[in-house]
């Protein structure tokens, strides 16, 4: 329930960065849509837990709804259908050329396996879109992950095709407690787990050492970059210790590619730095700084307003409200 998407949106359009030709609000996917990454049972019962908010005992431990991390809501398939279609529609943008960079922040949900949900994670958007890419062109495509926590539903699903390449920063030893340091997967995965405290020099050697030497060399045809805000130093679901002007430069390294791009949002579990740190997403994508960006008056307004029930939520520091950048 941390508010995250709608921030953003508002943010951007305030700041006068998001007019209406540069906007496009979906539907929920069909179920059609997402059988090419889910199972048809998997999407049954999440259909049925909306409809009853109950699932039954069988199909419940089977799938993996109606647990702790991940409980029944009221639009438990409506909301992460909405955002497959994003990803969905932004891979069919990216195959036609229409546009050659996407930002749907709603995404991300990188832990979702084919027949159960994980991690939060009901319908695994990212997998949705790297599919459509790979079925509907014969181009390679790099897959890139910065969220704090290993992509596993990711990488189990796509790490053995030979036209796709995966990629991935995130804290050791933390939840899922996959992706560890060599672990190839099916045999294109790359994993570069960082220690609690990894800061943005870290960050940046990764990258720099690892990464985009073995980015350029492979030459992808697509980017999917999944940019979960949850390695910010502010954020309590991770122990990485990111600055937004870290993980913007990180975003950054990958847009100045070149390569057409479907950016996705992810974890990020303080309302206050995810907002800031995704409307600075979509400021670079289209020439903004934000790593000198002021809120003005009505983006200020949107961040005051978001409450954020956790001890780092009791007394916010004023640069929280006041710009974007975590400083000078």
């Amino acid at each position: 329930n941390i508010p995250r998407i709608w921030p953003v949106i508002d943010i951007c359009r305030a700041q006068g960065w998001l007019p209406d030709k540069d906007f496009e609000a979906v539907t929920p996917a069909t179920a059609e849509e997402l059988e090419c990454f889910h199972t048809r049972a998997y999407i049954d019962a999440l259909l049925d837990a909306e409809k009853n908010q109950a699932l039954d005992e069988i199909r419940s431990k089977r799938h993996k709804i109606g647990t702790h991390s991940n409980p029944i809501y009221p639009e438990i398939y409506r909301r992460p259908a909405t955002a497959a279609k994003a990803s969905l529609t932004a891979a069919h943008y990216l195959i036609s050329g229409i546009h050659t960079s996407v930002f749907n922040p709603s995404g991300g949900t990188h832990h979702g396996f084919p027949d159960a949900a994980n991690g939060f994670c009901f319908v695994n958007d990212p997998a949705i879109a790297l599919t459509t890419l790979y079925k509907n062109t014969s181009k390679k495509i790099a897959y890139i992950d910065i969220d704090a926590h290993h992509p596993d539903g990711v990488q189990d699903h796509f790490s053995h095709l030979k036209r796709m390449i995966l990629f991935s920063i995130h804290e050791e030893d933390r939840w899922p407690r996959t992706g560890r340091k060599g672990d190839i997967g099916g045999g294109n995965a790359h994993n570069y787990p960082l220690p609690r405290g990894a800061n943005d020099a870290d960050l940046n050697d990764t990258l720099t050492l690892n990464i985009l030497p073995r980015l350029l060399d492979y030459a992808p045809d697509f980017i999917v970059l999944q940019a979960g805000a949850d390695g910010l130093e502010e954020d309590p679901q991770s122990g990485l210790c990111y600055s937004n002007h870290g993980y913007w430069s990180a975003v950054s390294a990958f847009l100045d590619l070149k390569i057409p791009i479907l950016v996705l949002g992810g974890g990020g579990y303080n309302p206050f730095t995810t907002a800031r740190a995704w409307a600075g997403v979509w400021g670079l994508m289209i020439g903004q700084n934000p790593h000198t960006t002021e809120c003005v008056p009505a983006s200020r307004s949107v961040l005051e307003s978001l409450h954020f029930p956790h001890r780092l939520g009791k007394n916010i520091p004023e640069r929280w409200v006041s710009r974007l950048y975590d400083r000078q």
